[in-house]
């Protein structure tokens, strides 16, 4: 706790720095559940792409001595060209939102090339696209994790620390000041009597 200063002053700062505490508190604590909430969506979410992706890498198995056929270049043909993302934001973070995977254009031969091939490639493709997907995904939540930790932290700040903090400040303060009042109404009345005591006594039998 930092050195405070038994004034006035410091208790009217302190009291306007819980009430400042107080305000920003509920909107940090809804900011921390909205992020737990998104998390917990954007993990189902992962989880259900990943079955995707295994769901079409098993149909593909049965493709693999046709993929392995060295007379067929399907890698060039299926390797994305770029992954195309959006933006949303979630309790004053971005996060990226996976739209779509752009590709080169297949060049070869149709007549030339087995009849598998074109089926391969849409294959391929969508396994591609969804292992860029969980990619993007994957990315939202690392930047949401990070965001939920720093509101974390200043959550207990506030409720840990600064509340505390400025709460006990108040009490002190408040304490010093009314026993400093009560030493000056004592000292007050210590002083009259002594003033009384120096004054003469009036002559015995004079009347006013």
């Amino acid at each position: 706790m930092t050195k405070i200063r038994f004034t006035k002053g410091e208790l009217k700062r302190q009291r306007d720095a819980l009430k400042q505490y107080q305000r920003y508190l509920p909107i940090l604590q809804l900011k921390k559940q909205k992020l737990q909430m998104e998390i917990f969506h954007q993990n189902v979410l992962l989880e259900a792409k990943k079955v995707e992706a295994a769901s079409r890498i098993s149909g593909v198995e049965k493709w693999a001595g046709l993929l392995s056929d060295s007379s067929v270049d399907l890698r060039s043909r299926v390797v994305p060209k770029a992954t195309l993302t959006g933006s949303r934001n979630v309790a004053g973070t971005d996060i990226p939102v996976f739209e779509g995977v752009e590709f080169f254009r297949p060049d070869y031969d149709l007549f030339t090339s087995p009849q598998w091939v074109d089926l391969a490639i849409e294959l391929l493709r969508e396994i591609f696209s969804r292992l860029e997907e969980i990619s993007v995904i994957k990315e939202g939540l690392e930047r949401l994790k990070d965001e939920l930790r720093v509101a974390t932290q200043r959550v207990n700040l506030f409720e840990k620390v600064k509340m505390p903090e400025a709460e006990e400040a108040i009490r002190r303060i408040k304490i010093y000041i009314g026993d400093q009042m009560a030493n000056a109404v004592g000292r007050s009345k210590a002083a009259k009597k002594k003033i009384e005591a120096t004054l003469p006594s009036e002559p015995a039998g004079v009347s006013v």
